[in-house]
């Protein structure tokens, strides 16, 4: 199992607000640190709000190149729907040549709006923005001349794009919620599945991923060509019960928050303990108990190829981050793959 961090580039953690310049700072280092202790991957999330810095995902993740030797550097997610895919390959393929070959993508259609009317698109198209900008993306990364023509996008005719990336096939991994149909437009495409799972408990979601390796044995990919992926909020302390001292107060007091936004009810210690139970969604604990519950969840779901932490939207300090990075490359990572 590959195992990483996705990361929102708050500026808004550790109880207090930092300086963009701060935050960013305070951010590559982590990303650098993730690289140095062995994490397989890093991801930078696309968000369009003032307590976040990732709108320009690629040119973060063109920094954290430069101070990295190893690790995979990825969007989590670039909000495709509201974007143009040849410059989505550009920016991704100069992101290749800048890491000599370790950039990848996570595209979806972004459960935060804000990017639709910011960029002039209609919510009402939510999904055909995204068919059919995916459909694009494809056919560019595939193809170094490009016939193409939609609904969305002036059509193009026999053109070169460029640069290409340095991988023959840039990997583009497709994003999804709890939604049957993208599950299973990930199968039929044999893209690689990453799956956000932020509530209740991991293994109900098995039927839809059973859903996409389904659609891909039908659409002829082997089971080895089906990836599957998996993001969660978790933290990992130096034991349980102080990641758990450490997670609950910035995750309640953001959920509430988020709650009060979309209609959801205040977090309560009750419910948080149940997520941070042996079924829950939060991968929240000491080394021993996280590297167990990412096993567990692997086995539930059928094999997990990929996990990734989103850790820096609980009111964590960076050095409590820091820490937390180090303990999964030095403590988790072993333990997991030993099995």
């Amino acid at each position: 199992m590959e195992i990483g961090v996705d990361s929102f580039a708050s500026a808004m953690y550790g109880s207090k607000e930092l300086s963009g310049v701060d935050a960013m700072e305070q951010l590559l280092d982590r990303i650098a640190h993730a690289d140095e202790v062995g994490l397989d991957v890093f991801g930078i999330g696309e968000h369009h709000k003032k307590e976040f810095l990732d709108s320009a995902t690629a040119v973060i993740l063109a920094a954290a190149a430069a101070r990295t030797k190893n690790i995979k550097l990825t969007s989590a997610v670039t909000v495709l729907s509201a974007a143009d895919p040849v410059r989505v390959y550009q920016s991704f393929a100069t992101l290749d040549l800048i890491s000599k070959g370790r950039a990848e993508m996570v595209v979806g259609r972004g459960s935060s709006i804000e990017a639709y009317p910011l960029f002039g698109f209609n919510l009402d198209d939510y999904d055909a923005l995204f068919k059919e900008k995916l459909d694009l993306l494809l056919k560019v990364r595939d193809n170094e001349f490009v016939t193409w023509s939609g609904k969305f996008r002036a059509p193009l005719n026999n053109r070169p794009i460029y640069p290409r990336a340095l991988q023959q096939k840039l990997p583009i991994w497709l994003g999804v919620g709890g939604t049957p149909e993208s599950f299973a437009r990930a199968g039929t495409l044999g893209l690689p599945l990453m799956v956000a799972v932020i509530g209740g408990e991991t293994h109900r979601f098995r039927p839809l991923i059973d859903l996409y390796r389904e659609a891909g044995k039908r659409a002829g990919f082997t089971p080895d060509q089906l990836t599957v992926g998996l993001h969660s909020p978790g933290y990992v302390g130096a034991t349980n019960e102080r990641a758990i001292a450490d997670y609950y107060p910035g995750y309640a007091e953001l959920w509430t928050k988020l709650g009060r936004e979309r209609g959801w009810p205040p977090v309560t210690r009750p419910q948080f303990d149940q997520l941070v139970a042996p079924k829950g969604v939060l991968v929240v604990g000491g080394p021993e108990q996280v590297a167990e519950k990412l096993l567990r969840h692997s086995e539930a779901l059928g094999g997990v190829d990929r996990f990734t932490f989103q850790m820096d939207n609980a009111g964590l300090t960076h050095a409590q981050l820091m820490s937390s990075i180090e303990l999964i490359g030095k403590k988790v990572m072993p333990l997991v793959n030993s099995k």
